[in-house]
Parts: C-alpha cells; structure tokens; sequence
C-alpha cells in the first residue's frame, strides 16, 4: 500500500508491483508510478510530453 500525495489516500498496487508500473488512485484519480519494490514507493508519474520526432 502506498499513500497518494495529492490527496493522501491509501492506494493499493497490484499483488506483484513492477517498478515503472503506472496505478491510479481511486479518490482522485492520479496516477502514480511505482518507484521502489522494498518498500513500495510511489510519486505522480511525469505527463506524458509532445514528441516532435525528427
């Protein structure tokens, strides 16, 4: 279980988290990517950016 830190709620990961994984939390519905396996760790995962290519 990690906690949401935008609104602080306990979020539950999947019963075999991977790190990069993305979850959402139900309350407010950010997402939130899998930092650390031991302990679970969290944090808002990065927006996802225009690619431009080239």
């Amino acid at each position: 279980m990690v906690t949401c830190p935008e609104c602080e709620s306990a979020v539950v990961p999947a019963a075999t988290p991977v790190i990069g994984e993305i979850v959402e939390c139900g309350e407010c519905a950010s997402e939130l990517e899998i930092l650390t396996l031991d302990p679970v760790r969290a944090a808002l995962a990065p927006e996802i950016e225009e690619d431009w290519g080239e």
